[in-house]
């Protein structure tokens, strides 16, 4: 599934970010910023009307996105304690 696919609310785990083509400096960007396999994230907000921006939680840390940058995340839903 796609980190773009989540509700708000709704907590996952990464799976990876795809590439969108060799050297993406997007995806690169998103690596650096903590979207690697293992982090749970979690969706915190959405734009008007479930569009633009998301707003993404990884750790402490909050980050807005297009939908289009969180489209390129690949995520699981976490499983239950």
């Amino acid at each position: 599934m796609r980190l773009s696919d989540l509700p708000k609310g709704a907590t996952a785990v990464v799976d990876r970010v795809d590439d969108a083509h060799a050297s993406d400096p997007i995806a690169q960007r998103l690596r650096d910023l903590g979207f690697v396999a293992g982090e749970p994230v979690r969706v915190v907000a959405q734009g008007p009307l479930g569009a633009d921006p998301l707003l993404i939680q990884i750790g402490s840390t909050r980050f807005a996105l297009r939908r289009k940058e969180a489209e390129r995340v690949l995520v699981h839903a976490e499983k239950a304690a």
